[in-house]
This record gives C-alpha cells, structure tokens and sequence, in this order.
C-alpha cells in the first residue's frame, strides 16, 4: 500500500500534516505536483473533490477545494505551496524532514508557509464535521516566491464560472496578526546598448556602462523623493516607497569599451502609489542620454523592460475579510507589512482579502527556519472558530 492510500480518510495533527507537507521539495524551480496529487488524495479520502487547475507547462498546479454549499462564495484560505531554496544555506537539521527541539518545528517552509496549509488541511475533519452554511474553501497555489505567478490563473478561473469567496484569508507569517495591508512590487530591467571600441579609443566607442551610471544616478534621485514624500498614512515600515538597483551587469575585458549594459531595478511601492511614474520619469531621463550615443552608433538605445511584479493590499476598513479576522483572532487592530503576497491580487479580482498567519517572516528564508508550537495551535484555534462561524 503507498504512503497517500495509507492516509485516506485518517485523521492527522496539524504536525502529522506539516512533516508530510515539509518532506516534499517544492522549491519553486520544482514541480509541486507530488504535494498537490498528496493533497487531493487526502481530501479525496474524506469526499472532499478538487479542482486542479495547471501551469500551461502541465508542470505545476494549483488546487481548489471546497468543503461545504458549493453554490455559494464563502472563506477562502489561501496558501502558496512554493517554498524558497535551501541551496548555499548552512542549515544543522536536514531542511526536508520536519525537526521539533525547544518547541520549535524545523523545516524549509514550515513558517512560509506550510504550516498555515498543514493545520487547514488537518482539520478537514473539524470543518466536515460542522454542517457548514457557509463553505470553506481551500486554495493552494505555486509559484509565489517568484512573482505570485501561479495564483493568477486560479483568480481567473474563480472570476469565470465560480461563486466568488466573499473574503480570502491569506496565511502569511504575521505572528497571528491581522494585516490589512501590504506594499506592492514592480521589478525591471534597464538595458543599454552602445558600441564597443578599444579602450584606449574611447571615442570611437559608445560606452553603455558609463550610460548605466548615468541611469543609476537618475534611479537614486527618484529613490530619494520617494523617501522626502513619506508614506502619507504612517502605517508603513520603511515609510515611503522604496526603489533600489538590485543587480548591474556591464562589460568583460577592462581594455574593452562595453557595448552592453543592463541595470535590474525594483520597487516597493505604498498603496495607491503610481507604479508608472518611475519608468515614465526614467524614460524621458534616458531619452537626453541618447543624443551622445547616438552621435557614435546610431542604433544606441535604452530600453526599460517590466520584468513583473505584485499589487499592493490596499485597507478596507470594515471589509468582511477583515472583521472576520479580527473576530477570528480575538483582536481589535490591524497592521501592515512591508513585503508583498497574493492577498493585493485576490482584491484586484473582486474580493475581500487579508493576511493573516502564523510563524514569524524573520524566519522565512533563513537556514534553519522555523515555526513554534505554540503558533501552530494558535492557527488551530483560529481555524477551529472559522469552522464555529461558517457553521452559524
């Protein structure tokens, strides 16, 4: 008999279920297929069918299930089955088997964010057991520790021929706090392309490095009045949209004027924020850089290409998702964080989210990352009283 058949229709721990869903590598360069064939036989042990809904590679999947009316938006919790990668790190327990000592569970993405997945789907029972009038959905996705590409097609496919959640509870690590926003993300690439020449005929050359510079210094500017204007409503930290050159790459032999320059650049951009005026202002920047190219190679160009990025999580006060969480949480504030998850994209498509989780974010990514038992039950009882509400 294999491993999933010997689960079906067996009750699990919220541990039980993590150190299974830990033992899967799904470092985003992975297929997740192996953990999401795992989860649908698990739910499929309780009479609970899902959705699966594939990359367009037929590599990756994302899974939809809902326990309860299936003719009705309900809860949905929301969590990315993709982990980060281990590689390079120096990590004291093996990152693939699940290690308790101190209380604390170690493993790669047990804080990000397997643990908030593993105590949804160990109390499948609980939620089964409840009757729902409201129905709790269940989302996986892939892919979001790259640019939350795989929770894209999901939304879509839920906007196209499905009842719509009436709020999205994202399990993110916030410590059990409930966030209500977030800051967005837009990431570029800046290249340049001028003429080779001899170093020692500078002049008969374009120099796309020295061009780089130029849009470097420009990009710094900008940063700069980011910070002066602030964050408008003092929730954030830091307090300003923030904009930063990640990565520069220029040139090879020191005697070789380099011909090609590329400059990667992000942001990390407040809610309601322009995510168009930096590449606008860098554009008509670059254009007064040409005229000095050109005059050697003809052909120069700078050219900015988006590479991707995530909507911000704007508040709604008094949104469903949110007065759900605070209830949920037994709380009466909310928060912000400065990194970017699915919850901005669920609300770009016409609901009501927020990010709520346990485990703390200064674990993500690190080696030896971590989450405490006394989070893991504190996501229990929280879940135990979504399935008390959904039961009313």
């Amino acid at each position: 008999m294999n491993e999933i058949a010997k689960i079906q229709g067996q009750r699990m721990s919220p541990v039980e279920m993590l150190e299974k869903l830990v033992a899967f590598d799904t470092t985003s360069r992975n297929s997740n297929l192996p953990l999401i064939r795992f989860v649908e036989d698990y739910l499929k042990g309780w009479g609970v069918e899902s959705l699966i809904i594939p990359s367009d590679d037929g590599e990756k999947a994302c899974l939809y299930a809902t326990i309860g009316p299936k003719d009705r938006g309900g809860i949905a919790i929301s969590g990315h089955t993709d982990v980060v990668p281990v590689d390079g790190q120096n990590w004291s327990t093996d990152p693939w088997t699940l290690t308790e000592k101190d209380g604390k569970l170690y493993g790669r993405g047990a804080c990000d964010m397997k643990g908030y997945v593993a105590t949804a789907l160990a109390l499948v029972p609980e939620f089964l057991s409840r009757k729902l009038n409201l129905p709790i959905h269940l989302a996986l996705s892939y892919d979001e520790e790259v640019g939350c590409t795989g929770v894209r097609p999901m939304i879509a496919k839920l906007r196209e021929d499905m009842p719509l959640p009436r709020a999205v509870m994202v399990g993110e690590p916030t410590m059990m706090k409930v966030v209500d926003a977030h800051k967005g993300t837009r990431r570029f690439c800046t290249e340049i392309v001028g003429k080779e020449a001899h170093s020692a005929m500078p002049h008969i050359g374009a120099n796309a490095a020295m061009a780089a510079g130029e849009i470097i210094g420009e990009l710094n500017r900008i940063a700069r009045e980011f910070r002066e204007r602030g964050d408008p409503s003092g929730r954030f930290t830091p307090p300003y949209t923030s904009l930063q050159v990640c990565r520069i790459e220029a040139g090879g032999a020191l005697n070789i004027v380099p011909r090609l320059a590329r400059v990667y650049w992000e942001m990390r951009l407040l809610p309601g924020a322009d995510p168009d005026e930096a590449p606008r202002r860098l554009a008509a920047f670059a254009e007064t850089l040409l005229p000095e190219l050109r005059a050697v190679e003809p052909n120069a160009s700078i050219v900015t290409q988006d590479i991707g990025g995530v909507i911000a999580l704007a508040p709604d006060p008094g949104s469903e998702a949110e007065r759900l969480a605070l209830f949920l949480t037994q709380t009466n504030q909310t928060f912000t964080v400065p990194y970017a998850t699915e919850g901005g994209l669920f609300q770009e498509g016409g609901m009501s989210a927020i990010v709520c989780g346990p485990g703390d974010i200064a674990q993500a990514h690190q080696p030896d990352e971590f989450i405490s038992l006394e989070q893991m039950e504190a996501c229990r009882q929280y879940m135990l009283r979504l399935a008390d509400f959904a039961a009313q």
